[in-house]
């Protein structure tokens, strides 16, 4: 029974549809569809500019209104106010009218302004509040050194004792006169006073010592308090500076030189009483400010957060809204007929539904006309679309990685989602490290939506794969069973089937020796009793290794054999016969028999008939170096059959060269040379004519494939045009010696991957192997010393090397090992599986889809719940 054309087994049917649509309702119709998610828009005006297109416009005109909610964001988050985030999946909004859109530009607008003025008023103020507050704190500074300077003269004398400075020796003169003439004026001497950030006060003065040439006399101290700059929302350290000079050209080369250091200069009057009043009066001020300073705040905050409970909400409308814009710009604009005319690729099964959506827009919207929708005859390729659940996704998802399937292939994905966690089992065979990975997947499905909001990004890729953990997990249950292995120790579910059996003057020197039971076989995976024995290692090595070779044989079968209903699908004989049945006999006659060998090898009591056993490896080697050669005699008949096997698997690489490039070329020489077309090939007539406005082409397409002729009204870019997305569906010039280079490569990488990919599952059993023993040294090295002194120290030691051993089990032995497993499954499943069938030449299906983009636009990451 043919699967559905909705089923994951192969891509959906997909048409190729022309839709026409009055100008008034162009937009409700867009927004409809992009709610649905199933139509996917091509672009009809390739040939104009972004600036030249219908819709310009109003996209510029959301552009900007996303610009000013960006900016109340941004303000948002300056001041520490939290946004309303929107939850996608219990919230919705109505589609808006374009008069709520209108009103929502006008508002943003408006808030802008406020916003802006608010702000612009919130910085002003802080800066003339930094400035009253370096004042007060120069005044403060500075007038303490004014008084020093005045009442303590031997205070400055000792000060410069030392120092030849003409400017210092005359304030050490003056400072001897009387009261009365001691002040800086009388001695000729200016000053300037300012703040300094911290950071710049030893190159500030060194470059006024080199300046100078020490013709100064500098005073400095630091400010306590760290204070704000505006611009940068950032807290500085600075010091207040007083610097004493002869002259006013040297006092105007301080100032720019202190300005040039990004200094502030303030004003301090030397007299103490005046300074006293200015004291007074910078302190009022700045009470003054402060008051408004807080009350603009208070304003500016209220209004923020009025914004910031409707917000994202308006942030996801204007998104919805610009997309809606630019797929109209997709489109072809009629003037005459004030009709939009679009071309889209849409899922066939769900052409009724879009028809449905369509008119229930043209309904509401009060119309006469209907919206009309054609689906058309055309050679491109259609794209790829595969529907998924949230547990296929992810599956999906690490296929579309490796590449985007052809239209109609075989989906690798839905093998995948059992070939892929079983292949990681095999390497992952540990059934205490399975439970806990089954339990991590378990929570994180049972706690799906807590988890969601989780944006830690590593986190966030694990909790995607949460499904194909779930089925890993599971996997790996099954194989830990089936290899008895738990924490690197075996579990004693059944009576073992092996019994010690001790010879006549056994000591204890002597290795003891088992035999299996009469009668009696262990009913399910390893026996416990191999674990500890010496030839353990050996043992699972040869098992191991066996396994991975049918594992890795039925894994190719049965992807080859999907390259058949590939064939037989897109109804191509000619790859059956000359690709598949070839290949099939080639691949069988030579790894299909080893492991028939390996079977049989595995049924044969080799201790009850007196014979050793052969080696495989050997027999292989001599089947291909010395045919007709045994090495051992494996069964009777073995050298003929093994000739005739290697002289039918060689008898397939001719078939596979010659037989298609030839018959194409015979099928080529038969029909397509002589004019004629393939049965169930569409072909075209078209009518083009050029309008006298020259904005727009007709044509009329008419399908003769069959049944009535069917006239659809096309326009520039019809279906016929190249798209950069879409593969070209015309028929090229057939080239006989193009197909024959292509046919030689596909044989001989299908023979030499036969031999490579064969030996790559080998990785099978060596990570499954390494998993193993990782596993023991790290219960060796850890755990079991704990086990051994006893007392309270030897119960603390136990729960610190328990401790020890979980984590470093978790860390290495899951977190490591886990990944490697997964990758390494994850090359077998991409490049030994799916390179049998798969071609991965498709593009994917990308509809309009308002729920996908909300989902995975960055930009909305900061508004989404």
């Amino acid at each position: 029974m043919a699967p559905s054309q909705q089923s994951m087994f192969r891509s959906a049917d997909m048409s190729l549809v022309q839709l026409y649509i009055s100008n008034e309702i162009g937009r409700e119709c867009v927004n409809a569809l992009g709610e649905l998610g199933l139509v996917q828009f091509r672009d009809l005006n390739k040939s104009v500019s972004a600036f030249q297109r219908t819709f310009t416009q109003e996209i510029r005109r959301l552009d900007n209104v996303e610009r000013q909610l960006r900016y109340f964001h941004a303000q948002m988050d300056k001041s520490s106010i939290p946004v309303r985030k929107f939850d996608l999946d219990n919230e919705t909004l109505p589609p808006p009218t374009t008069t709520e859109i209108d009103e929502l530009a006008e508002r943003s607008q408006s808030l802008e302004q406020r916003i802006f003025q608010l702000n612009d008023s919130y910085e002003t103020l802080k800066k003339r509040e930094v400035e009253l507050t370096e004042w007060r704190w120069v005044l403060r500074e500075a007038g303490g050194f004014f008084d020093r300077a005045h009442g303590n003269v031997e205070e400055i004398r000792a000060s410069t004792e030392e120092d030849d400075a003409p400017l210092l020796r005359d304030v050490e003169q003056h400072s001897q006169a009387p009261d009365a003439e001691r002040s800086f004026s009388g001695m000729n001497i200016g000053f300037v006073a300012g703040v300094i950030p911290r950071d710049r006060v030893a190159a500030f003065e060194r470059i006024l010592w080199r300046t100078l040439r020490g013709n100064l006399y500098m005073n400095q101290s630091e400010i306590p308090e760290p204070l704000a700059n505006p611009s940068t929302n950032e807290t500085v350290n600075k010091n207040v500076f007083v610097i004493f000079a002869h002259g006013k050209e040297i006092l105007a080369k301080i100032r720019k030189i202190s300005e040039s250091m990004g200094a502030e200069i303030y004003t301090v009057d030397e007299n103490s009483d005046l300074r006293r009043d200015q004291v007074h009066e910078v302190n009022a001020r700045l009470n003054d400010v402060q008051n408004v300073l807080q009350n603009t705040q208070q304003t500016l905050e209220a209004e923020l957060t009025q914004i910031a409970q409707s917000l994202s909400a308006w942030m996801i409308l204007i998104t919805k809204e610009k997309a809606a814009y630019q797929t109209l710009n997709l489109f072809s604009f009629d003037r005459q007929r004030r009709t939009l005319i679009a071309e889209a690729w849409v899922p066939k099964n769900d052409l009724s539904r879009i028809r449905t959506v369509l008119q229930d827009v043209t309904n509401q919207a009060g119309l006469s006309v209907p919206s009309i929708i054609n689906e058309i005859k055309t050679n491109k390729t259609p794209p790829t679309y595969l529907k998924t659940n949230k547990f296929t996704e992810a599956f999906q998802t690490i296929i579309n990685a490796y590449g985007t399937a052809s239209y109609q292939e075989v989906n690798p994905a839905l093998p995948a989602i059992v070939t892929f966690p079983f292949l990681f089992a095999v390497m992952f065979g540990d059934l205490g490290h399975a439970v806990i990975m089954l339990s991590s997947a378990l929570a994180m499905i049972y706690w799906e939506k807590p988890l969601k909001k989780v944006t830690f990004e590593l986190f966030a890729m694990i909790y995607y794969g949460r499904y194909i953990a779930l089925v890993m997990s599971i996997f790996s249950v099954f194989t830990g069973l089936i290899y008895n292995d738990v924490f690197s120790k075996s579990l004693t579910l059944f009576e073992t089937s092996w019994e010690w059996v001790v010879p006549d003057g056994w000591s204890e020197h002597q290795p003891l020796f088992a035999q299996p039971k009469e009668g009696y076989r262990y009913p399910f995976g390893l026996d416990w009793t191999w674990h500890g024995t010496e030839n353990a290692l050996l043992f699972s090595n040869s098992y191991k290794m066996k396994m991975s070779i049918i594992l890795g044989w039925a894994h190719m079968t049965y992807s080859l054999c999907l390259s058949y209903f590939n064939a037989r699908h897109h109804k191509k004989p000619i790859d059956i016969w000359g690709n598949f049945i070839p290949g099939m006999i080639f691949f069988q006659s030579i790894f299909g028999y080893l492991v028939l060998c390996i079977i049989y090898k595995w049924s044969v009591d080799w201790l009850g008939t007196g014979r050793q056993p052969p080696g495989l490896l050997n027999m292989l080697i001599y089947m291909f170096l010395q045919p007709g050669t045994l090495d051992v005699q494996f069964y009777s008949g073995q050298a003929g059959v093994q000739t005739c096997l290697l002289l039918l698997a060689f008898s397939q690489v001719p078939v596979m060269l010659f037989l298609k490039p030839f018959y194409l070329r015979w099928e080529h020489n038969k029909t397509r040379g002589r004019g004629y077309r393939g049965i169930g090939e569409p072909s075209r007539v078209s009518a083009v004519d050029d309008e006298d406005d020259g904005h727009a082409n007709g044509r009329i397409s008419i399908d003769t494939d069959g049944g009535d002729g069917v006239a659809l009204l096309g326009h520039n870019g019809g279906a016929d045009d190249d798209d950069d997305e879409e593969g070209d569906g015309h028929h090229k010039e057939f080239e006989f010696s193009e197909e024959m280079i292509h046919q030689v490569i596909h044989t001989i990488e299908f023979c030499l991957n036969c031999v490579s990919h064969t030996a790559s599952y080998l990785r099978l059993w060596a990570l499954s192997l390494a998993h193993q023993q990782l596993s023991i040294v790290l219960w060796d090295m850890t755990l079991k010393t704990g086990l051994v002194p006893g007392g309270v120290a030897g119960a603390i030691y136990l729960v610190i090397v328990f401790y020890m051993w979980f984590f470093l089990s978790c860390a290495i032995l899951i977190a490591m090992e886990g990944c490697s497993a997964m990758l390494h499954s994850l090359r077998l499943q991409w490049v030994e599986a799916q390179s049998k069938y798969a071609h991965f030449e498709g593009h994917m299906f990308a509809p309009l889809s308002f729920a996908t983009l909300l989902e995975e636009d960055e930009g909305l990451a900061e508004f989404r719940g």
